[in-house]
């Protein structure tokens, strides 16, 4: 399908720092097909120590917002003395906003202070997805959507299907199944000898019921975003998650990850939210951590 898919989300909220990397988020809200009437909060914070600039903090929060004026919206500038992560998180429990974006290179780019800190509280204390676009924003034309089946990833999956995106964006759903369990090899009663290297895989029959499951759920995501009016084909792979999901990254040129997370909980380990930090901090893309709400 070509064209656009106008849909509506009931807010944003923009985080500045007047960087090159929040321009690059500029540019990729301008790229969506949200209707016009969106409520867009553009937010600047500032410490204590920058309040003798705060003319030209204010000049770049409109410098900022021009773009998305231009572009048909009727953007809200903020700038508000704090801390860029708290004041985040608390601006967007008090609106309500259905997506938050950041713009971050890695690390080390700041918002105020090391976005690394900003971006991962920010994702892991949200009460909405969180978008964190990477320069160089180079448009959205190949997405990457990460399943495991799990409740959290098939909403992020049903947020996804009435994402406003560009009608050419093309999306890859990926699961990747977990490495072979090892099987031990069986000893006699009393052995004594020296350890028995376990076998390297599953019986054949497990791995084929697996990959069966996999296959399956595959489908079912492809059906769901089809339906929706999204263009997507599928990928199944076998290994660790993490370093299957950036190798496609860089090999399929894909310009955006989307993955769910439960957030920060006492199941820190549990597989979803620690690859989605993985993602968060060091693929080279932008990357789309949709966490539902309330958990």
């Amino acid at each position: 399908m070509t064209g656009m898919r106008e849909k509506r989300l009931s807010g944003v909220l923009l985080a500045d720092d007047g960087s090159e990397h929040a321009r690059a988020a500029v540019k990729f809200l301008c790229d969506l097909p949200l209707a016009k009437d969106t409520p867009i909060q553009v937010l600047r914070a500032f410490h204590s120590t920058q309040a003798t600039e705060s003319y030209l903090l204010e000049a770049q929060l409109q410098e900022t917002c021009e773009p998305l004026r231009a572009a048909g919206y009727r953007p809200e500038p903020d700038l508000v003395l704090g801390s860029p992560a708290e004041l985040i998180i608390e601006q967007a429990s008090a609106r309500g906003p259905r997506l938050i974006v950041l713009g971050a290179k890695g690390l080390r780019a700041t918002l105020g202070i090391l976005l690394g800190g900003v971006a991962q509280q920010v994702v892991e204390y949200a009460c909405c997805p969180v978008l964190i676009v990477r320069e160089p924003y180079r448009g959205l034309k190949r997405l990457l959507l990460v399943t495991d089946g799990s409740a959290y990833s098939d909403y992020a999956l049903d947020y996804l299907a009435e994402f406003p995106l560009p009608g050419t964006a093309e999306i890859t759903a990926m699961h990747v199944m977990a490495p072979p369990a090892p099987v031990m090899a069986p000893v006699e009663p009393g052995y004594l000898g020296p350890p028995i290297a376990p076998l390297t895989s599953l019986p054949a029959e497990g791995d084929r019921a697996r990959e069966a499951e996999a296959r399956s759920l595959l489908k079912r995501t492809q059906e769901k975003l089809q339906s929706s009016g999204c263009i997507c084909t599928t990928e199944l792979r076998q290994g660790d998650a993490a370093t299957e999901i950036i190798d496609l990254v860089k090999t399929r040129n894909i310009d955006l990850i989307v993955t769910g997370s439960r957030g920060l909980s006492p199941m820190k380990a549990w597989l979803l939210g620690s690859v989605s930090r993985k993602l968060v901090h060091y693929s080279n893309c932008s990357v789309l951590v949709v966490r539902k709400p309330g958990v």
